[in-house]
């Protein structure tokens, strides 16, 4: 665990997830400008597109935080501080894609063709970002004995919680070994992004790509949050708040898949044929 990578002239800490999360938004705003470009869009307007997604991403991630653990909130100027408490995922591709969505609909580009462009730069952005959650020592897993189980040192949020629990030994200097549940996250964006690659390679109508994408991650998220042992995540009922998301969102999207392979003409390279 290297929650901070190193320390700036004057004691300037370097955050491991703020550097992780820079470099995402970097390498995925490149790569959905270059695909988008590849379609047939405005470079520079699609630039202005991702802006608006980041911010929404932002907004949202903040947001279902603050509402998915209020008791992290003691006062109403700390829901605006970012680096106390944190951020959720799913309110960060729920906020991302509703600002999509409204500038989509003011600048009218094809929103579908656009979600398609920006999916592999999802999946790169979990990959990444979720190293940083790593190295940050959050979102950790479940007691375990496995063969690629971790330790996280004293003072890390794994050892507090299992301190608090009463799990840890007198003198303990580490936390019990639990499930890397970031690496697995890690691991499923790098997965989604092959996926997304190779779906996008079949030249499928617009949307697939996107939906294959929100498909593939509800059903790993939703598998991955039952390893996890973080608290402050909320719950709906017997699930809890990112699982709730996950099911919501698989319906939608195999909805919305299904009524595409109804609707949608084939065509040979409709990523080629679409202006924005």
């Amino acid at each position: 665990m290297h929650p901070v990578l190193f320390h700036l002239p004057f004691g300037v800490p370097i955050y491991a997830y703020g550097t992780m999360l820079c470099l995402s938004v970097i390498i995925g705003r490149l790569l959905a400008v270059h695909l988008a470009s590849r379609a047939g869009m405005n470079p520079a307007l699609i630039d202005r597109c991702v802006l608006w997604t980041l911010a929404g991403a932002a907004i949202g991630a903040r947001l279902l935080f603050v509402v998915t653990a209020p008791e992290q909130i003691e006062r109403l100027s700390d829901a605006f501080l970012f680096w106390k408490g944190g951020v959720v995922a799913y309110g960060g591709f729920l906020g991302g894609f509703l600002a999509t969505i409204v500038f989509c609909r003011a600048h009218r580009i094809h929103m579908l063709t656009w979600a398609d462009c920006a999916a592999p730069s999802l999946c790169v952005g979990l990959m990444v970002t979720r190293i940083g959650c790593f190295l940050g020592g959050c979102d950790f897993g479940q007691p375990w004995a496995g063969a690629w189980a971790v330790r996280f040192p004293g003072g890390s949020p794994a050892f507090q919680e299992q301190s608090l629990l009463g799990l840890l030994p007198a003198g303990a200097t580490q936390s019990l070994a639990v499930h890397p549940t970031q690496l697995y996250e890690s691991l499923a964006g790098l997965v989604l992004l092959i996926v997304a690659l190779a779906v996008r390679r079949r030249h499928a109508a617009p949307g697939r790509v996107f939906l294959s994408t929100v498909l593939g991650y509800a059903v790993l998220r939703a598998a991955i949050e039952v390893l996890r042992a973080d608290p402050h995540r909320g719950s709906v009922g017997p699930f809890s708040t990112s699982q709730f998301i996950a099911l919501v969102t698989f319906a939608l999207a195999a909805a919305a898949l299904a009524w595409t392979r109804g609707n949608a003409r084939p065509a040979a390279r409709p990523f080629r044929t679409l202006n924005a």
